[in-house]
């Protein structure tokens, strides 16, 4: 492919120095790659300036360089760019030819829920019958074929996101789910994605540390929101619903404090859901923004929850349409408005009632996400994702639930280093308050000190002045806190295990060390019964054995 074409849709180009006829075989941010005729795009990063490494990219055989850099006189051709990864995220785009205008696109953001919802999505679109694909956290769903994403992925950089679009457009995929975090719309990995669907699962307190200010972080959010605007239409052979053109849709939650922010970007359709009925009147549309198709608005009522899931009424859209009974075997509060928001974007992409009773009663859960783990005790043990303040206060309040009316809810949950410190406290204070015995350990400390994370978390329990924590402990190696916790569960308890949910791997220093809670929780929980191996299946590198 000749550079010519591959930026002639780039946007923001400052300037170009040499010829544009030059031949290029791939596209690479990481000079190690580079090989002849590779094209080598240099940006600013958060610990590296790739600008360092643009003659040892010419050096291996570049024969052309995009850049944000003036250009520094080099002997190929150089494209500046007011922004590299904004430019490497579009040029991969166009190396895969635009995969995402082959197909509709949902981008489902938010703090807590984002994975399972897509999920919910997903099963619905399967369900309906269309071929469907999958970008979440846990894996990448092409065809009939299942991908791991990722240890700590949360969206793939954007030539893993234009490479996983261009197999799904050629597995003839019609609708792509795609997770998209703060971090992935922040980074520019979404960028060069044409998203027909935004949806907000809620935006909570999170990646302070990346973004700055809860604002910042919101603002990351909306960029989903915003780029919808900018990308065109696409005809769909099932959405005869709306003249075969899917309007651009914001999927929003009127439970949530993100709302009134993101109903005053401009969109062609908003749908918004919740378990509190709209207000009269419905969103606000600022800036010039029309609601040309008029805004449903989306209502969980006659809710029955238990152990077993959820059932309730969606009730919403006009006033003739009957409600919608949902039965889904995921449990709280929370999963009510995942599947509310999964049903919001079906119903946007023309689903019919009857596919969307199947697909989200297929979902029996999602992989760390509420997951119980079952070796015959007499005591429930959960292991789930929960790693936000947010997400842990629905997690343990939903196993109150689950737990006998006389039984102790056991939280095993750490702190993430090199992440957003206020959490420390609040995660504290939130466990204190929900949890009767508090177990304390490492989650991912990196190379911050892991006694004093601990510690933090630690001192907001006590200043808490919990109504509930009769006990707090401190053990700083993860399976020893989880056999700690089984070990004092008695029956009607319920144990849950924070903070890894799919994850596959801990962090100490800057080396990932193996590791999955529910086989930590399996092997805790075998050892009640002298059924265990006699070493856990991690050894991580504060095990001191128990």
């Amino acid at each position: 492919m000749q550079l010519a074409s591959l930026v002639a849709d780039l946007p923001n180009i400052l300037a170009v120095t040499g010829h544009s006829d030059a031949s290029v075989s791939s596209i690479a941010s990481d000079s190690r790659q580079v090989a002849q005729r590779t094209l080598f795009v240099a940006y600013r990063g958060v610990g590296v300036d790739g600008h360092r490494y643009i003659h040892d990219a010419i050096a291996r055989g570049a024969s052309a360089v995009v850049g944000e850099n003036p250009d520094p006189g080099l002997p190929v051709p150089y494209v500046q760019v007011d922004d590299g990864r904004a430019a490497l995220a579009w040029l991969m785009a166009a190396w895969y030819g635009h995969p995402s205008r082959a197909m509709a696109l949902v981008g489902i953001t938010g703090t807590d829920g984002k994975t399972t919802t897509a999920n919910l999505l997903f099963s619905i679109l399967r369900a309906a019958g269309l071929r469907a694909g999958l970008i979440s956290t846990v894996n990448a769903v092409i065809g009939d074929r299942d991908y791991d994403t990722g240890l700590h992925t949360t969206t793939p950089d954007a030539p893993d996101v234009q490479r996983y679009l261009a197999q799904m457009r050629d597995a003839a995929t019609e609708v792509a789910v795609l997770e998209t975090t703060s971090h992935g719309l922040a980074q520019h990995r979404v960028t060069g994605c044409e998203f027909d669907l935004a949806v907000v699962t809620n935006i909570t307190h999170e990646h302070l540390d990346f973004h700055g200010t809860y604002e910042a972080y919101r603002e990351a959010k909306a960029l989903l929101f915003r780029a919808l605007a900018a990308s065109p239409h696409k005809l769909r052979r099932w959405a005869a619903h709306t003249g075969g053109l899917l309007p651009k849709t914001a999927i929003l939650n009127r439970d949530d404090a993100s709302y009134e922010f993101l109903a005053a970007i401009p969109v062609e359709r908003t749908i918004t859901y919740g378990l509190i009925p709209p207000r009269t009147g419905g969103p606000r549309t600022m800036g010039g923004g029309v609601d040309t198709q008029g805004a449903v608005h989306l209502t969980a009522t006659n809710l029955r929850n238990s152990p077993d899931g959820v059932e309730f009424d969606v009730s919403g859209g006009s006033a003739a349409s009957a409600p919608l009974g949902l039965v889904s075997p995921l449990v709280g509060a929370f999963n009510v408005s995942n599947i509310l928001a999964a049903t919001a974007a079906a119903l946007a992409l023309g689903m019919e009632p009857a596919a969307i009773r199947v697909g989200v009663a297929a979902v029996a859960g999602v992989p760390g996400r509420m997951q119980r783990i079952d070796r015959g005790q007499d005591f429930a043990a959960i292991v789930d994702f929960a790693h936000t303040p947010n997400a842990l206060a629905r997690a343990l309040e939903t196993v109150r639930g689950l737990a006998d009316p006389n039984g102790r809810v056991i939280v095993v949950f750490g702190c993430a280093g090199l992440r957003d410190r206020e959490k420390r406290r609040l995660m504290g204070e939130i466990a204190a308050a929900k949890a009767d015995l508090v177990v304390i350990t490492a989650e991912d400390p990196r190379t911050e000190d892991l006694a004093a994370i601990m510690s933090e978390t630690a001192s907001a329990c006590a200043a808490a002045k919990p109504k509930r924590a009769h006990a707090v402990a401190q053990i700083s190696d993860r399976q020893g806190a989880i056999l700690h916790a089984v070990r004092h569960a008695h029956s009607g308890d319920v144990v849950i295990v924070c903070g890894k949910g799919h994850e596959q791997s801990m962090c100490f220093g800057e080396t990932e060390h193996p590791w999955r809670d529910q086989d930590a929780l399996a092997w805790a929980l075998d050892g009640l019964r002298g059924q265990a191996d006699d070493s856990p299946p991690f050894l991580l590198p504060t095990w001191t054995g128990c």
